[in-house]
């Protein structure tokens, strides 16, 4: 017999994961003349409390607040490899981990706001109280540059807070002027007074919010008014996505020419459909909606970096709506900062396009031995794991 070839069957199949306990031994030695005794620094751990390793540590924060598995389910999960671990240890970790990450959230947040247009969402959050829930908010602001050929990386950040007062997102924008896109919430009016410091915030209206309000009307009740509007705005839309990504000259030249004779029949349209409208019409209040916020709206065509919509900030928040379908709700207000920090984190990195889990456990692994000025090393954007970054050395 002698070979004639080979056929090779290939099959996908799932290797269960180990745990396993790393022990590091520290020999101790006695000097025989002097007696004194010497031993090696014990290794740093990425938490002060606690002996979880970076993987571990990183694979709780992935479960919790990327793939919306609750502490207790997964305690309950590890319990059925043969590991107990109580939902007290791993909320501890969680809190442990979001302070040794507080230098990599802190600067993440001032890349945010050192952009030259944000877009600025929020949304609910359910927090624990006695006998009941109480409704706190997640704030994120997203700076993403790349519809308008921007260079500069992409990034999320997250704020906590108990209620949707104005003052809160007056502070997390404290340091910031520049433009924001955001929906119509009126807490952010004093951020755009002319006269705020450190400069007046530009406000630039979501047109995906405004023809949302016709949608409604259009599928639910085939108003023809509605059906019309809907179609063009989506002309205009149309526009935005051939000209994503080129510059933003580029972008203003294409709107100047093409998006705003558009925009002008749409006012004039829009105009005479409200004039025939009673006031308590569900159409003439989408109309309204829209013509009462016509100058922000219309901001984006004599400016390139500007987007139609805020759908950057809507899809940031995203995760936190899916998230509370399993989470349920927060624990405490401080419960809620640590989700803000966390959260800053795992989507900046997936903007990205970087495996949050694998880079949550490198930075763990290196934060408590790693230089408080070259930080910005281990940012998504530049961040290289450990052992590629031996090798290259």
């Amino acid at each position: 017999m002698h070979k004639i070839g080979e056929d090779v069957t290939e099959t996908l199949e799932l290797i269960p994961r180990r745990w396993k306990v790393i022990q590091h031994v520290r020999e101790k030695f006695s000097c025989r003349s002097c007696e004194s005794i010497t031993q090696p620094p014990a290794p740093s751990h990425p938490i002060a409390r606690g002996r979880a390793g970076p993987g571990l540590l990183a694979h709780v924060l992935f479960s919790k607040y990327c793939l919306h598995l609750p502490l207790n389910r997964q305690s309950a999960a590890y319990a059925r490899e043969g590991i107990e671990l109580d939902v007290s240890t791993l909320a501890d970790w969680v809190g442990a981990c979001a302070a040794t990450l507080r230098p990599l959230v802190e600067a993440i947040r001032t890349h945010v706001f050192a952009a030259e247009r944000i877009h600025a969402d929020d949304t609910t959050v359910p927090v624990q109280a006695k006998g009941k829930t109480r409704t706190g908010r997640l704030w994120a602001y997203v700076r993403d540059d790349q519809p308008f050929g921007g260079l500069d990386p992409p990034a999320a950040a997250f704020f906590y807070s108990p209620d949707r007062g104005g003052e809160h997102p007056e502070r997390h924008l404290a340091s910031y002027s520049g433009l924001m896109q955001a929906d119509a919430y009126a807490g952010f009016n004093r951020l755009y007074e002319a006269a705020r410091k450190p400069g007046p915030i530009i406000e630039a209206a979501c047109w995906a919010h405004g023809r949302r309000k016709f949608f409604d009307l259009a599928r639910l009740q085939k108003a023809p008014i509605a059906i019309e509007a809907i179609e063009r705005i989506d002309a205009l839309f149309a526009i935005e996505r051939e000209i994503n990504g080129l510059s933003a000259g580029q972008r203003r030249a294409v709107r100047n020419e093409r998006s705003r004779p558009l925009v002008a029949e749409l006012e004039s349209w829009l105009r005479q459909q409200r004039a025939k409208l009673s006031r308590k019409s569900e159409t003439a209040k989408a109309i309204d909606y829209s013509l009462k916020r016509w100058t922000a709206l219309i901001r984006f065509l004599d400016d390139g970096r500007l987007c139609m919509s805020n759908n950057a900030a809507e899809r940031a928040v995203r995760c936190i709506a899916v998230g509370r379908k399993n989470w349920t709700f927060a624990g405490s207000d401080e419960g809620g900062h640590r989700a803000g920090a966390i959260y800053t984190l795992i989507e900046t990195a997936k903007l990205n396009d970087i495996d949050p889990q694998a880079w949550l456990a490198d930075v763990l692994a290196r934060l408590p031995d790693y230089p408080a000025k070259r930080i910005a090393d281990l940012l998504p954007w530049n961040w290289r794991p450990q052992n590629l970054a031996a090798e290259a050395a």
